[in-house]
């Protein structure tokens, strides 16, 4: 039993510390504007100045009481990791279904147990998701499948 939760401690000072760069940066490189007519780097200053409050929140009331420090499982958090990095490098010459699919694939690898079922389920729910809301709904001009010349 450690004598503080050092890990609330921790994810609350990477969730303010991200907060805290979010806002400067937006306020360093976009216009402010004003309350009656507010420009582009208002949004993303309110959200970072939200989530360092956060974390704020997060970690002051960690110092106060007891917490465990669980080990963390490197399988996890490669496969996490390396699933994201599938997804950026598929996307641009394969599109976004294919990406989604690599996505999916390489994060099940954290799991201990293979179910080809759930996979395959969430392969289709996530991509169907995807063409609804991207291209259907938003009309945004995304390759959804491709084949590289």
């Amino acid at each position: 039993m450690l004598s503080r939760d050092y890990r609330d401690i921790i994810a609350g000072g990477l969730l303010m510390a991200a907060g805290v760069w979010m806002a400067l940066y937006a306020q360093g490189t976009l216009d402010l504007g004003s309350v009656r007519r507010m420009g582009p780097g208002m949004f993303p200053v309110a959200i970072g100045i939200i989530l360092a409050l956060f974390g704020i929140a997060i970690m002051i009331p960690a110092f106060f009481r007891q917490g465990t420090f669980e080990e963390i499982e490197i399988r996890s958090t490669l496969a996490v990791l390396s699933s994201i990095a599938a997804f950026a490098m598929v996307i641009r010459p394969y599109g976004l279904i294919p990406a989604i699919a690599a996505l999916v694939v390489v994060a099940t690898l954290a799991e201990r147990t293979f179910r080809p079922v759930s996979i395959l389920a969430s392969i289709v729910v996530m991509a169907t998701l995807a063409w609804l809301i991207f291209k259907a709904g938003l009309g945004l001009p995304l390759n959804m499948a491709r084949w590289p010349h």
